[in-house]
């Protein structure tokens, strides 16, 4: 990630729009006589508010410490001048849309990151908080309401702390590490170990059960296979600098404020990154399972919509791409080959593989409308589950246990008992059903993640998509520099 990511000013750091936009009220009706007189709408605006000394003398302090603590600067910015008043509020209403709602414009997003923070203009809200002498409180309520970026933003605390004290030391290369080896590597290795994991012995040379259990927590953090022992992949995670990993949560923390406001209760969530689908019940995980998502070059959007309904025994409707790609050539090399794996041609042109078991799409596909073709779907490819690297679709999500998630999101409907869904797809027949209540899906790029005791998760970049946030964040706020002098 490009290291001067953040290392901005106050003024040009954040939002891509003017901070002192004026906010119209809706046109006031006037009552029309003869002859008719076209009467202008008149606009309300929000002037900027004017700040006490001590408002001023606050926000000086304060501005540069939210910056920091939500993650929007990699360094401190430089101090405040407490007397430029009107420097000062520019300031607060450019960290207050960048707190809330990010710092890309809309021309900045790729067209597969389908997510978009809602519009926000902080002025109306800020200059309720200025007359009213609550700017504080104000400020606390403006990043996002969720334990995900509560638990970013501690972590994003002590990686910074880690960062400033040396960071930890890199590995060097050589044959694996595995229990019964000792050696200087190993006592290198318990140091590294220990800054991340507090329950690590940083003193013994030898390389014992403890340790082996200490490798394993530290894999299933980076979302590695946990064997204990410190192979090339384990090497490589090991020694990312702690700098990189601040900006990695710092990335993370951006595509947060990319949510609503309050997410739906009930609720679908697959972590693109880490492939991983979660369903959430009255904001409660009640299911979670692996999931095989898309390889870099076929990427699985970021977006958010509604699956309304499940499809029992799908026929795939093959996309031209993947068609010309793969499956003619295939048919080419070996004649007979799309007869033999049910494809049919239809119109001369399209394929569509009939459902069954030889179907790429399996049993069960649960459709939401978005503008990127894709759906959860079952698959007849089992094994890639087993792997600790599942990025490998065309850019749709495979489910380890797409039956299980189809019993629990027709629960209640008496025409879908799990009963009935297991006779419909042992028979065979395309058959749609419709959910008794439609439920929000979230497809998340989270690279950077908290569990429940704080303990920070990081996976790979795979899409490149952090280091690419990184540079746009970097170019906008080049240009509002710019603009700001």
């Amino acid at each position: 990630m490009n290291r001067k990511i953040a290392m901005v000013t106050m003024a040009a750091m954040l939002a891509p729009t003017a901070a002192g936009a004026q906010v119209a009220a809706p046109a006031q009706v006037v009552p029309q006589v003869a002859p008719a007189v076209a009467v202008p709408p008149v606009i309300q605006t929000v002037a900027l508010p004017q700040l006490t000394e001590a408002q001023a003398a606050q926000l000086a302090t304060l501005l540069p410490a939210r910056a920091m603590a939500q993650g929007l600067t990699l360094v401190a910015p430089p101090p405040l001048d407490a007397a430029g008043r009107e420097r000062l509020v520019r300031d607060a209403l450019d960290y207050a849309r960048a707190v809330h709602a990010g710092r890309l414009a809309e021309d900045d997003f790729q067209r597969d990151w389908g997510l978009r923070p809602p519009m926000f203009d902080p002025l109306p809200g800020f200059a309720d908080a200025v007359r009213q002498d609550r700017i504080a409180a104000w400020f606390a309520s403006l990043p996002p309401p969720y334990a995900g970026y509560d638990g970013l933003k501690a972590g994003l605390e002590r990686y910074r702390a880690i960062a400033a004290d040396g960071g930890w030391p890199t590995l060097a290369a050589g044959p694996d590490l595995a229990f019964g080896a000792s050696g200087a590597r190993v006592i290198a290795l318990r140091q590294r170990l220990a800054v991340e994991d507090k329950d690590v012995a940083t003193t013994g040379a030898t390389f014992d059960a403890k340790l082996v259990d200490a490798v394993r927590r530290a894999q299933r953090r980076y979302g590695l296979n946990p064997t204990g022992t410190v192979a090339g992949q384990t090497l490589a995670a090991l020694n990312v600098p702690a700098t990189a990993r601040v900006r990695q949560i710092m990335a993370n923390m951006e595509r947060w404020r990319w949510l609503p406001q309050e997410l739906p209760k009930d609720r679908i969530q697959v972590n693109v990154a880490a492939a991983v689908l979660t369903v959430f019940d009255g904001d409660q995980p009640v299911m979670s399972m692996r999931a095989v998502t898309g390889r870099p070059g076929d990427e699985t959007p970021m977006l958010s919509s509604t699956i309304h309904s499940i499809v029992i025994n799908p026929p795939w409707n093959v996309p031209t791409s993947i068609a010309t790609k793969e499956l003619w050539p295939k048919e080419k090399k070996s004649p007979g080959y799309l007869k033999r794996n049910g494809f049919r041609v239809i119109d001369g042109t399209r394929l569509q593989q009939r459902a069954g078991d030889q179907s790429a799409l399996g049993r069960y596909k649960f459709d939401f409308d978005n503008a990127f073709s894709v759906y959860l779907h079952d698959t007849p490819a089992r094994a890639k589950f087993a792997s600790f690297s599942r990025l490998a679709s065309h850019g749709c999500v495979r489910l380890e246990k797409p039956a299980d998630l189809a019993d629990l999101l027709l629960k209640g409907d008496p025409a879908w008992t799990p009963e009935a869904i297991a006779a419909a797809v042992d028979k065979g027949d395309t058959v749609r059903a419709r959910l008794p209540q439609p439920v929000s899906v979230f497809l998340l790029y989270w690279t950077a993640f908290a569990s429940g005791n704080g303990q920070m998760n990081f996976r790979d970049d795979p899409y490149g998509w952090d280091a690419t946030l990184a540079a746009k964040i970097e170019a906008r706020s080049a240009r509002q520099m710019v603009a700001a002098r």
